[in-house]
C-alpha cells in the first residue's frame, strides 16, 4: 500500500486519480458485491434446507401413513431403500439396529442424534465424500388416542446433496467477480475521462505559468465555463496582465533612469573638460603655493580626477545598457598586454606575477586593461599584498586570476560583489573609486563571452577569476 502512495506521489495528478477511482471502484464493488453475494448465499442454502426438510418429513408421513413399524432388518433396509434417491442417502435406526449400506452412524455430526433422541427434527451442513450436503435427523411420533404425541424410537437420517446448491453459488461468486472486475474498469475509464477535464486546464496552466516565469507577459488562458477552474483561470489572467503592467512601467522607469544618466554624463563632459585643464594649472602651481590654497588646489584637483572617472564610467554603463557597446578586436599577446598594464599604473613593484609566455588570443585590448585594471586596483585597495596576477591557457580558453591576501569576501557579499554602486562596508562613505570598476569589469568579460567570478582562497584573501575565449567574436 506504501509502495503504491509513493507511486501515485511519483506519477501526478493523473495516476493519483485513477488510483482513487479505481480503490473507490473497488471498495464499493466488494462492499455491494460482497454483500449481495453473502446475503444470496445465505438464501439459496435456507431454501435448499428448508425444502430437503420438509420433503425428507412428507415422505417419512406419507411411508408410514399405510404401513407399521419394521420388525425386522429386511424392513429397516425397505424403508432406507425408499427414502433414498439421487440426490439423499438415509439411514434407519431402531431398537438398536441400522439399515444396510448408505452411510453410517460416525457420519452423523455429534449432538445430533440427542436433539432427535428428544423428537426434534435437527439439520446441519457437512461434508461428506467430499461434496456439500445436509445432514437431517428426525423420530417417527404417532398420535395417541388422547391427541398426545408419542415418540416410536424409530430414527431416520438423511445426508441431503447439495451440489446443485454449491454450483449455483460458484456461478454467483463468478458473477460477482466479472462485476467488480467491470466496476473498476468502469472507474479506471471515468478516472481517465475525469483526469482528462480537470488536468488539461491544470496544464494548461503549467505551460502558462512557465512561460510568464521565462518573461512573455502577454500569456493569458482561454476561460472556459465558470467553475473553480475558470476562476482560477481568470485569476491567472487579472494577476498576469497586473504583472504586465507593473513591470511595463518599471522598464520606462529604468530607461528614463538610464537616459537621464547618460545625458547627465554627456553634459558634464564639456564643464569637467575645461575643469581638467584648470587643473592641470593648478597643478603646475600648486607646489608654490602655500598654506590653504596649496591644499584646496590639490583637493580641486584629485576631485575633479574622481568626478572624471565617475562621469567616464557612467558613460560606459549607459553604452552597455543601450546595447551600443562593442569589440575592437585584434591579436593580443595576453603577457605583454597584462605586464603593460600594470606598469602604466606604477604597479609593477607590488604586484607578483605568474605570466607565461607565448599566450595569444583575439581580443579588445582595451576592455582587456579596463578588466585587468579595476580587478588590480580593487585588491590593492580593499585587500592585501602581496597581490598575484597568474595565467593560464587552454586551447579554446584563457584564464586570469587576480587574489589578494585581505580578510576576503563575507558569504553575503559574494553574490552582490559585481552590483552596481554596492559597498560592502556599508559605514564607509566614500571610497577611492566609483564603485562601478567591478560592474564594468563584469560588463566587459560578459561582451567578450567570457566570465568573470569573485570567490575566497582557501588560505583566505578574495580571488577574481577571468575566463574568456581565446578567439573572441
Amino acid at each position: 500500500m506504501r509502495a503504491a502512495v509513493r507511486a501515485a506521489a511519483k506519477g501526478g495528478l493523473r495516476v493519483r486519480l485513477l488510483l482513487a477511482f479505481a480503490a473507490l471502484g473497488a471498495v464499493t464493488t466488494a462492499v455491494v458485491a460482497g454483500g449481495g453475494y453473502v446475503q444470496a448465499r445465505t438464501v439459496i442454502l435456507q431454501q435448499a434446507q428448508d425444502a430437503a426438510v420438509l420433503s425428507l418429513t412428507d415422505r417419512i408421513t406419507n411411508l408410514f401413513a399405510t404401513r407399521g413399524l419394521p420388525a425386522g432388518q429386511a424392513e429397516l433396509d425397505e424403508v432406507a431403500a425408499l427414502l433414498s434417491d439421487r440426490d439423499d442417502t438415509t439411514i434407519v435406526v431402531y431398537q438398536g439396529r441400522t439399515s444396510a449400506g448408505g452411510i453410517t452412524l460416525d457420519v452423523l455430526p455429534e449432538g445430533l442424534r440427542s436433539h432427535v433422541g428428544d423428537g426434534r427434527v435437527a439439520w446441519q451442513r457437512v461434508s461428506w465424500e467430499g461434496r456439500p450436503g445436509l445432514v437431517i435427523g428426525t423420530q417417527l411420533t404417532v398420535a395417541r388416542p388422547d391427541a398426545a404425541v408419542e415418540p416410536t424410537g424409530l430414527e431416520i437420517y438423511q445426508v441431503h446433496s447439495l451440489l446443485a446448491e454449491q454450483r449455483s453459488i460458484a456461478r454467483l461468486a463468478t458473477m460477482a467477480w466479472l462485476t467488480g472486475g467491470f466496476s473498476v474498469a468502469l472507474a479506471v475509464l471515468l478516472a481517465l475521462l475525469a483526469a482528462r477535464g480537470v488536468l488539461r486546464p491544470v496544464r494548461e496552466l503549467g505551460t502558462a505559468a512557465r512561460r510568464l516565469g521565462e518573461g512573455d507577459l502577454t500569456t493569458r488562458l482561454t476561460v472556459r465555463g465558470s467553475d473553480e477552474l475558470a476562476d482560477l483561470a481568470r485569476t491567472f489572467n487579472t494577476t498576469a496582465e497586473t504583472l504586465e503592467q507593473h513591470v511595463g512601467d518599471l522598464r520606462r522607469m529604468e530607461a528614463d533612469a538610464r537616459r537621464f544618466v547618460a545625458d547627465v554624463s554627456h553634459e558634464l563632459r564639456t564643464p569637467l573638460a575645461a575643469m581638467a585643464a584648470v587643473t592641470d594649472v593648478l597643478d603646475e602651481e600648486a607646489p608654490q603655493l602655500t598654506g590653504d590654497a596649496g591644499k584646496a588646489a590639490r583637493l580641486v584637483s584629485q576631485e575633479t580626477q574622481s568626478l572624471t572617472r565617475l562621469v567616464d564610467d557612467l558613460i560606459e554603463v549607459s553604452r552597455f545598457d543601450s546595447g551600443t557597446a562593442a569589440l575592437a578586436l585584434d591579436a593580443v599577446d595576453v603577457a605583454a598586454a597584462v605586464t603593460a598594464t600594470l606598469r602604466a599604473r606604477g604597479w609593477s613593484d607590488h604586484i607578483e606575477t605568474d605570466l607565461p609566455d607565448g599566450v595569444h588570443a583575439r581580443l579588445d585590448p582595451r576592455r582587456l586593461d579596463v578588466i585587468l585594471a579595476n580587478l588590480v586596483g580593487n585588491a590593492l585597495r580593499h585587500g592585501a599584498e602581496p597581490v598575484a596576477v597568474r595565467l593560464r591557457a587552454e586551447p579554446d580558453e584563457l584564464t586570469l586570476e587576480v587574489a589578494d591576501h585581505g580578510p576576503g569576501l563575507a558569504p553575503e557579499v559574494l553574490p552582490r560583489v559585481f552590483d552596481r554602486f554596492y559597498k560592502a562596508d556599508t559605514a564607509r562613505a566614500r571610497s577611492a573609486g566609483s564603485g562601478l570598476g567591478l560592474a564594468i569589469a563584469w560588463e566587459n568579460a560578459r561582451l567578450h563571452g567570457g566570465t568573470l567570478v569573485a570567490g575566497n582562497a582557501p588560505g583566505g584573501g578574495a580571488v577574481f577569476t577571468l575566463r574568456l575565449p581565446r578567439n573572441a567574436r
